[in-house]
């Protein structure tokens, strides 16, 4: 009913080893659904997270926005410059990036370096 109210696309999305619903909202706007983590209490977010420098390696199946950046690698150089602890991955893809942190407020962050469904 989502997808026809709101107007979003499903597109492929990657294989991971959990569910994951990807809807794209043209032109480039994209929501991923991702199956809560069920051996954690709730996934890791600013309102469960302890602290801002919480793991963020537990952020890819925890609450975070995420943005797609054309330069990726300076960006993650630049938060590791400014003693941000980062988790970066591959997706199954093999080529897209992302980078999961913490902002200052405890909120989960994610950069990508793109969307292999765009």
């Amino acid at each position: 009913m989502g997808l026809q109210i709101f107007g979003f696309e499903k597109v492929e999305a990657p294989r991971f080893e959990f569910d994951v619903i990807w809807l794209k909202l043209a032109p480039s706007f994209y929501l991923h659904l991702i199956e809560r983590d069920p051996t954690t209490k709730l996934p890791e977010g600013p309102w469960s997270a302890t602290s801002a420098i919480a793991d963020p390696k537990n952020l890819p199946r925890g609450h975070h926005v995420c943005f797609t950046i054309s330069n990726f690698n300076y960006f993650v150089q630049k938060l590791k410059e400014k003693g941000i602890e980062v988790h970066e991955r591959t997706q199954p893809d093999g080529k897209t990036k992302q980078a999961f942190f913490f902002d200052p407020d405890g909120n989960g962050l994610e950069v990508s370096s793109g969307s292999p469904a765009s």
